[in-house]
């Protein structure tokens, strides 16, 4: 099965530039879509590309696929064994203000990619949605377990998207894997979420704000879910949903004590709980490690001690 044509959409952002990276170190052929928008900065983007340029060739096309006829006109031209689809507007805060965007980017793109993939025949589709679409629940959960039930708007369309790669799996039979990501950290992490961003305040000695101190979260080490996104391309069943994540929820207060420990002037400042935000997430990971064989190896300690060894780097300090 090596040399797959692979298509990776969002290969410029976090998670697709590096799974563009262990893809081409296990010789595939990789295409990267990517709009370069500006959720945030395009210069960060760049450099991720500079990153996989290092590890060897992938083709680029810069076109927002927001454009049916653009999308389809791509995917008449190649030929793909697998479409990983990872371009989305992230966010749930920026969600709740512009709703609308969601349904842009995270829906009519999703439809736009899995109509031209079946129209072209292409024979897998992997989809990355998010653990938001469980909205707010207590103790691990299964992938059985989400109802719709969401907390903002950003969780609303990765769930609509969703069921539109159900519908379009039945009217094409494509392969479907929807693999739900549980807050995935690390090197290169996206500078708008909590540990990138609480880093680069402790190092700037900048306060760190905390939106309620009783909050968990599934961290999840950004080389187990690039593993898991590979595992999913040799899924053996036609469709199905699987959650990556770490397994092993961190109380916030651990974070913060973890974060703080290499920072000791740290200045924390508590806020009020977030509307939108959910409380908890935890991941049940049984059904990816029975099926794909997927065991994340990176414990909270070991991901932030790299990711903080990498920020100190990048930023130069």
């Amino acid at each position: 099965m090596q040399h797959m044509n692979v298509l990776i959409t969002g290969g410029a952002g976090f998670i697709g530039s590096h799974l563009a990276k262990y893809l081409l170190r296990n010789n595939f052929n990789i295409t990267i879509i990517d709009t370069f928008s500006n959720y945030y900065e395009v210069k960060r983007k760049k450099e991720h590309l500079d990153q996989i340029k290092k590890i060897g060739e992938f083709h680029l096309e810069t076109f927002d696929l927001r454009d049916e006829d653009k999308t389809l006109h791509h995917f008449k031209k190649k030929s793909y064994d697998a479409v990983i689809h990872l371009a989305a507007l992230p966010g749930v805060q920026y969600s709740i203000s512009n709703p609308h965007d969601y349904i842009d980017h995270d829906i009519k793109a999703v439809v736009n990619v899995l109509r031209a993939a079946g129209e072209t025949g292409v024979p897998h589709v992997v989809f990355g949605s998010s653990s938001s679409v469980y909205g707010d629940v207590d103790g691990p959960v299964r992938e059985e377990q989400a109802d719709g039930r969401v907390r903002s708007p950003y969780a609303a369309a990765k769930s609509g998207a969703e069921s539109f790669c159900h519908a379009y799996r039945s009217l094409y039979g494509f392969k479907l894997s929807i693999l739900r990501f549980f807050t995935v950290y690390g090197p290169w992490g996206r500078p708008d979420m909590a540990i990138p961003l609480f880093i680069k305040k402790l190092m700037d000695e900048e306060e760190i704000e905390i939106f309620g101190r009783e909050q968990s979260r599934d961290f999840t080490y950004i080389d187990d879910i690039v593993k898991g996104i590979f595992l999913s391309l040799y899924q053996q069943t036609d469709s199905e949903v699987f959650n990556l994540g770490n397994g092993h929820p961190i109380p916030l207060q651990r974070l913060i004590d973890l974060l703080v420990d290499p920072f000791p002037d740290a200045k924390i400042v508590d806020r009020p709980f977030r509307i939108g935000d959910v409380k908890h997430t935890w991941s049940n990971i049984h059904k990816a490690q029975e099926q794909l064989g997927y065991k994340p190896e990176i414990d909270i300690n070991e991901g932030l001690r790299r990711t903080i060894a990498w920020a100190k780097k990048y930023y130069g300090r």
